[in-house]
């Protein structure tokens, strides 16, 4: 039975986009993959935009596999493939393969391409004796290297980057001449002879790394802060210094013999890790490692990344083990990216400074990925992917999109792209809102761009809205939930109308309540909320988002249930002072965490949920707690009765999760059953969870809808900005 499953599965018809970045125009790759996908019996079209090449392909995936397989082995002698970006799409009725005309961008302009891990053969280079470029750490060709980084000015040459300053010696000189050496036109070309160089050696920080210090690197996008990953105290006291008491931290591993012996890797997983763009991936760790337990003890994953620079290559021959890699920043700040700005703002927390001369020209954050259904899903969008165009259905104005609150990215659009800026994160210090102006200004100049509309979100007090509004430009205010699910319809090619079901933690509503547990259907640009999760109080406002136990607190009271929150917050209650309305889902998840006893409070965000979905992945139970849908709304009083029963009768804790994250499935399927629309789009900050994405997921499929979820932009509130963009042209909000 199972075979035949498999088989039935195999011959469904797919879809693939692939974007492809690099030399891919006047090298015959147009005709190359007519014969190409023709040959494999594909349906589909290329052509070439402003950007470089577009290809969509539909055919069964073993076919799609084959083409993508040939297209790398088989492609003209003269092209160059530097980057990639695929997105799968729902199947069309396309039913040849044909070469269509090719895109005019709507003002002239030269890709940017991301900064892309070192290839094959630099590594050889460097790690091989007698080479000119052994042990050389800035070494780089047209197939890798650092560029968005580095890039002052387009058009794009040596003298509109931050290598302007260093002279090519004659060696680097020939090889950037010769058409037929991969360095040809390279333009962060250098050597030891005339490119940049430490300012302390690589022996140094091994060295204090080995003896439990902490080092601050000099990156690709700014500085990292380095410890032992097996040492705990070490770990703990980076936390100290870094203000970072539970949130998980990023791994360095050497090389992919050492990820296996740490965590499961699947091979869409390995094909991430080892691509181009080198993200951090979340993997299921593998117990009983080597690892400190205090890594990252509130999720159910490791965030595991590859050297992807000669520096981290070559640092990482002198302590092959595993290394926490985490931002160079105070928590709440922007990374670092000068060296006199590093020693200021990092002094206190790094032993030892591994600084270099080469100027990075912009901060760019490590990019955060993880696989879910079989798909890419980008959870934070930076190094490796932007500023990689995002290709939209429709046309757009001039837009400049400046984002929401948290998690920010801002994006301008024009034409058929959006330009989403890497990650910037939450606006709430003065150091980060003067990053988001800068970023601002450093995109519009970079592209040429001057915009005729601002979109930003609805919350008056969002600095980014504060921003737009005092620019004196045309602003128009796209709902915090519309835009998210604006987001997801458009990086997956997705005509309305469609069910949005869009949960998250906070998001100003319409009717100027916290929302958060949404159900849209969408019709062109509009939106109907057809139901949202049953509304209760945030007694402290703000101070429930990290104090979950507020929230249970509320619920309880809302129910007539006793509580044992303390007097003054069942006083709030009872009087409704400071205790504004939500349907936040974001919310919900806090108050099961603390009424289980999983997690009472959260010192990040999103840390009771993760520790929630950590309990419930423990556990196969398959009941689910009633959540009944209403004509308006959906009613959790139910699932939280039997809940509290549960508890009564000691069900182990991670049964209880389990039951709640079923729930909200099945609640998301009735959802879907009541509208009949055929599409359905999973978006907001709720749906990094893995386990309730795929179980929503599953059902959804098994009873004949199509789902979709983000690959190119995050699902939380990193995708805003590209929502905004899509629906700043004619936004009707009801």
């Amino acid at each position: 039975m199972d075979a035949m499953v498999g088989r039935t599965q195999s011959q469904t018809p797919l879809r693939l986009r692939l974007a492809l970045y690099g030399v891919v125009q006047g090298v015959g790759f147009r005709p190359f993959v007519h014969r190409l996908a023709t040959s494999c019996g594909l349906t589909g079209w290329v052509l070439n935009n402003g950007d470089g090449l577009v290809i969509e392909i539909q055919s069964t995936r073993e076919r799609i596999d084959e083409f993508t397989a040939r297209l790398e082995s088989e492609r003209p002698a003269a092209a160059l493939i530097l980057a990639r970006e695929s997105t799968w799409l729902v199947p069309d009725d396309a039913a040849t393969f044909e070469i269509r005309h090719s895109e005019s961008a709507a003002a002239p302009r030269t890709g940017i391409l991301p900064d892309l891990a070192t290839c094959p053969e630099c590594l050889r280079e460097i790690t091989t004796p007698g080479e000119r470029r052994h042990q050389y750490p800035f070494t780089n060709c047209t197939l890798c290297g650092p560029r968005f980084t580095i890039i002052e000015a387009l058009p794009y040459d040596r003298a509109r980057t931050t290598l302007r300053g260093f002279a090519l010696c004659p060696a680097c000189e020939n090889e950037y001449q010769d058409p037929q050496d991969r360095r040809f036109h390279a333009q962060p070309i250098a050597c030891p002879q005339c490119g940049p160089h430490l300012d302390t050696t690589l022996a140094e920080a091994a060295a204090t790394l080995a003896r439990g210090g902490i080092v601050a690197l000099k990156g690709v996008g700014g500085f990292q802060l380095l410890t032992d990953a097996r040492n705990a105290e070490a770990v703990a006291e980076l936390r100290r210094r870094k203000h970072r008491d539970t949130k998980p931290f990023a791994l360095m591993l050497p090389d992919v013999a050492s990820v296996r012996a740490h965590c499961r890797l699947s091979e869409e997983e390995h094909r991430i890790l080892t691509s181009p763009a080198a993200p951090i991936v979340l993997l299921e760790p593998i117990p009983g490692t080597d690892l400190a337990p205090n890594i990252s003890d509130s999720s159910p994953f490791l965030g595991v990344m590859l050297p992807y620079s000669p520096l981290h290559h070559l640092l990482m021959r002198l302590c092959p083990y595993p290394l926490i890699a985490t931002s160079g920043n105070l928590s709440g700040d922007p990374i670092a990216i000068d060296n006199t700005e590093a020693r200021t703002r990092l002094g206190s927390i790094a032993d030892l400074f591994v600084t270099h001369n080469r100027p990075i020209a912009r901060s760019c954050d490590d990019s955060v990925v993880r696989v879910t259904a079989g798909k890419e899903q980008l959870l934070r969008r930076a190094r490796g992917y932007a500023p990689l165009p995002i290709r939209v259905p429709s046309a757009l104005p001039k837009v400049l999109a400046v984002g929401p609150h948290m998690k920010s990215t801002v994006a301008i659009a024009c034409g058929h792209d959006v330009i989403v800026s890497q990650h910037l994160g939450d606006l709430d210090s003065l150091e980060a809102r003067a990053a988001f102006e800068r970023t601002i200004d450093d995109l519009c100049r970079l592209y040429h761009f001057t915009p005729d509309l601002i979109a930003c979100d609805l919350h008056p007090d969002y600095y980014s809205t504060q921003w737009a509004r005092a620019t004196g430009k045309p602003v128009v205010a796209i709902q915090h939930h519309h835009a998210h699910a604006a987001a997801c319809a458009a990086e997956n090619d997705l005509r309305s109308p469609y069910l949005a079901v869009v949960w998250d933690g906070t998001g100003y509503g319409l009717d100027h309540t916290i929302w958060g547990g949404e159900f849209f259907a969408v019709h062109d640009n509009h939106f109907d909320r057809i139901a949202h999760l049953r509304p209760f109080r945030l007694p402290g406002g703000d101070a429930a988002v990290r104090q979950g136990w507020r929230a249970a607190a509320a619920i309880q009271h809302e129910l007539g249930l006793d509580t044992t929150a303390p007097s003054i917050i069942r006083r709030m209650l009872e009087q409704n002072l400071n205790c504004p309305l939500t349907t936040s889902a974001g919310r919900l998840f806090d108050a099961v965490a603390a009424l289980t006893g999983i997690a009472r409070e959260s010192t990040f965000e999103g840390q009771a949920a993760m520790l929630l979905e950590c309990a419930a992945r423990t556990t196969n139970d398959t009941t689910a707690y009633p959540l009944p849908l209403t004509e308006t709304h959906a009613d959790w009083g139910p699932l939280i009765h039997a809940l509290l029963e549960d508890i009564a009768h000691a069900v182990p804790p991670p049964v209880i999760a389990r039951r709640f994250h079923n729930a909200l499935a099945q609640l998301i399927l009735a959802a879907a059953q009541r509208t009949q629309l055929p599409n359905v789009v999973l978006t907001g900050g709720v749906f990094q969870n893995a386990l309730l994405t795929a179980t929503a997921t599953s059902l959804l499929r098994d009873h004949h809808f199509t789902v979709h979820t983000h690959q190119r932009v995050p699902p939380n509130d990193g995708g805003i900005s590209l929502g905004q963009a899509v629906l700043a042209a004619a936004p009707v909000l009801r």
